[in-house]
């Protein structure tokens, strides 16, 4: 993953980027908030790793910032805090946008676990973010075309990849316009049979 860090403490921001790259991601480093900002508005990244407090403002107003700027993608944001957090400042860190906490010193098995839920969150938006998207639906019979060329019952699509399972219904529109109609076919066709039946007796 493409991984922003911005930590105005050597060792701390040292040992970040040390323990990302080797678990094999992309890293860019940052010293202040307007550089980490900087190096994310000309190429976002997937996650941002940020010190809470920083010398030219927080990690609250940065993911603020981040979570303001219009992106297609989502952004995961870590914060780095070297206290326990209080009740407060953990609303006001869930108020600003933020994810995920790290505490200091850093331990690189808490980095790799968090990085691990990153990756399922962002996995899950990715899918969402598709399903969200213009489908290729057939205009008749409403199968989905995949990315392979294969259509699809649109149950079967979607079962696939959210795991639901669907339950039929009529909506009323199509009550009125496919079921009534046959309901009353049916019923003019039993009144029509049962005044036969007379006539012959």
């Amino acid at each position: 993953m493409n991984i922003l860090i911005a930590e105005d403490d050597d060792s701390s921001r040292a040992l970040l980027k040390k323990s990302l790259t080797e678990m094999g991601h992309r890293v860019v480093a940052s010293t202040t908030g307007a550089e980490a900002w900087t190096s994310f508005a000309c190429n976002p990244s997937q996650v941002v790793v940020s010190d809470w407090q920083m010398p030219d403002g927080d990690g609250l107003d940065f993911c603020r910032r981040i979570r303001k700027a219009s992106s297609e993608h989502y952004t995961y944001f870590i914060l780095l805090t070297g206290v326990k957090p209080t009740t407060e400042n953990l609303l006001q860190a869930s108020d600003a946008g933020v994810d995920d906490f790290l505490s200091k010193p850093l331990n690189p098995e808490q980095i790799w676990m968090r990085l691990r839920v990153a990756e399922r969150i962002l996995r899950a938006a990715r899918q969402v973010r598709q399903l969200e998207s213009l489908l290729p639906v057939c205009a008749y019979c409403k199968k989905i075309r995949k990315e392979s060329d294969i259509w699809q019952q649109i149950e079967e699509y979607f079962a696939s990849r959210t795991g639901a399972d669907f339950s039929h219904s009529i909506c009323p529109d199509c009550y009125q316009s496919h079921v009534a109609p046959e309901l009353e076919a049916m019923r003019e066709k039993n009144r029509a049979e049962a005044a036969r039946a007379r006539k012959r007796s």
